[in-house]
C-alpha cells in the first residue's frame, strides 16, 4: 500500500515512516509532489485543518492521504497558540521564532501554572470515501528555558513530568510512542490493520 502524507516536515515523517515500517506500507511525503499547491489551514479546529489537507491533497493526487494538524495548548494562555502553533510569531516564522514568542507570554508565570498540552487530529483521506479523524493528546509542563536538540517546534520547552525529560531530550522511540502524534498514528494503524 501507497500513502501520502500531506507535510513537507521532515521530522514529521521521520516519526511517521518509523511508526508504519512494520506494515509494509510506503510512506511517501509531499516533497514527492512539488507541483502541488500548500492548502491553507484555515479551520478553527484541529481537526477542520487536518481533514482539510487530507481531502483536498487525496483528491488532487488520487492516493490515499493521512494528514494531521497539530498544536501546543497552554491553559494559562487560553488555549494558544492552538491551531496558530506553527505561525504563533507569524506567518512565516521560525521553531526559535515561536519558541521565544512562548517564553514572553509566559514571563513571570510559576511552574504550577505552566501546564500545556500537545494535541494531535489526524485524517486518513481516501478519494470517494468518507474521512476518519483519529486524536491524541500528551500533557506535560512548559519550562522557562529549551533543553534537549531533538525534536521540532515547542518540544525544547515542553517537559514530560513522567520522564523528567523534554520531548526534546527523549530518544525518537519513547517520543514516538507517548506523543500526541504517536497516539494518533497508533489509532490509524490499528484502522488500517482491521481492514
Amino acid at each position: 500500500m501507497e500513502l501520502l502524507v500531506a507535510t513537507r516536515n521532515a521530522g514529521k515523517l521521520k516519526e511517521i515512516r518509523r511508526l508504519l515500517g512494520d506494515l509494509g506500507i510506503e510512506v511517501k511525503g509531499l516533497d514527492a509532489f512539488p507541483e502541488l499547491p500548500e492548502v491553507e489551514e484555515d479551520g478553527d479546529t484541529f481537526a477542520a485543518n487536518a481533514i482539510k489537507k487530507a481531502e483536498t491533497v487525496a483528491a488532487l493526487t488520487g492516493l490515499a492521504t493521512l494528514a494531521d494538524d497539530s498544536g501546543l495548548e497552554v491553559a494559562e494562555l487560553g488555549g494558544q497558540p492552538g491551531v496558530r502553533s506553527a505561525r504563533y510569531a507569524g506567518e512565516q516564522a521560525t521553531d526559535a521564532d515561536n519558541n521565544r514568542k512562548l517564553l514572553a507570554a509566559l514571563a513571570g508565570v510559576p511552574a504550577e501554572r505552566r501546564q500545556g498540552a500537545f494535541r494531535c487530529a489526524m485524517a486518513l483521506a481516501r478519494p470517494g470515501q468518507e474521512s476518519r479523524v483519529f486524536h491524541g493528546r500528551v500533557e506535560g509542563i512548559m519550562l522557562d528555558a529549551a533543553r534537549g536538540d531533538g525534536g521540532f517546534g515547542y518540544d525544547p520547552l515542553f517537559l514530560v513530568r513522567e520522564y523528567g525529560k523534554t520531548m526534546a531530550e527523549l530518544p525518537l522511540d519513547v517520543k514516538n510512542r507517548i506523543s500526541h502524534r504517536g497516539q494518533a498514528l497508533r489509532q490509524v494503524v490499528e484502522f488500517l490493520r482491521g481492514e
